[in-house]
């Protein structure tokens, strides 16, 4: 079993910053790479962003690219997104997920979820 909890969430105003984690536990050796999703409205879920076991292989979605950086601190177990520039267009439930593939790409199906975190940007 696996465990991803998110963290970070808030209101910020346009322009500002908000960093979110992620920490795993359980089964964490079963997770390779991992990432970001996030839910807007009532739209579907969509990938931004996802980080290799590695680390050596950072991909992201257009509409965050310049404004939103992952990392992993494998000896916390931990994931983050640093997420500065934001829009309102940004507000939304944000997940983390991980995966066992090696990458963490915009097709790779996550195994397994957290239960999101939201933010909000907002004047």
């Amino acid at each position: 079993q696996v465990q991803l909890v998110e963290s970070g969430g808030g209101l910020v105003q346009p322009g500002g910053s908000l960093r979110l984690s992620c920490a795993a536990s359980g089964s964490i050796l079963s997770i390779n790479s991992m990432g970001w999703y996030r839910q807007v409205g009532g739209k579907e879920r969509e990938w931004i962003t996802g980080i290799s076991r590695t680390g050596r292989t950072i991909l992201y979605d257009d509409s965050v690219r310049g404004r939103f950086t992952i990392s992993r601190d494998d000896a916390k177990n931990t994931m983050y997104l640093q997420m500065t520039s934001l829009k309102p267009e940004d507000t939304g439930l944000y997940y983390c997920a991980g995966a066992n593939a090696i990458q963490f790409a915009l097709n790779t199906t996550p195994d397994y979820w957290g239960r999101g975190t939201q933010a909000a940007v907002s004047s």
